[in-house]
């Protein structure tokens, strides 16, 4: 008999466009029905816009769910529900309905044109970890050996990052 694999995934939600609190809800409605069981949620963070700051402010938050999907799978799914909220991919960093991010997907890692795990940029990023480590600060990212706790104190990211309603 084969067992089946689960595996622990942090996704990244932002969103600036619409009712975004909304947003945020509804996708991770999707997720808990298309992508696996949701073990922990974030509390929802604003954040001014990264990259591109000609635009509203993000609210940003990080679920951790259990997946039986492979990396591949979970990223076809997580595309389609982007899809299905509305999403439109026009301008690079511009603003969108959702954006859901794979951070980490246990402790594995992938560098494919289509595919890299764990996200490149999230150490860059205090919208990405503020969130994470809320529900993770111990998680270590696989290929650069630091705790979510010391990434925070690396970062040179200095956008503020506010809560606004807890998990």
């Amino acid at each position: 008999m084969n067992e089946i694999s689960t595996n622990i995934v942090f996704l990244s939600l932002g969103t600036n466009k619409g009712d975004r609190l909304s947003n945020l809800d509804n996708s991770i409605q999707h997720i808990e029905h298309k992508c696996g069981k949701i073990l922990n949620i974030s509390s929802i963070y604003e954040t001014e816009a990264w990259g591109n700051n000609d635009q509203e402010a993000f609210l940003n938050q990080v679920i951790e769910i259990s997946t039986q999907l492979t990396a591949h799978e979970l990223l076809a799914e997580v595309l389609a529900i982007e899809t299905l909220m509305g999403r439109v991919r026009e301008v690079h960093w511009g603003p969108r309905i959702i954006d859901i991010d794979i951070l980490f997907y246990g402790i594995e890692c992938f560098n494919e044109p289509n595919l890299i795990i764990p996200h490149p940029q999230l150490q860059f990023r205090n919208f990405v970890l503020i969130p994470l480590k809320e529900i993770a600060p111990d998680w270590v990212h696989p290929l650069l050996g630091k705790s979510v706790e010391e990434l925070i104190l690396l970062n040179p990211d200095k956008l503020a990052v506010k809560k606004v309603l807890r998990s």
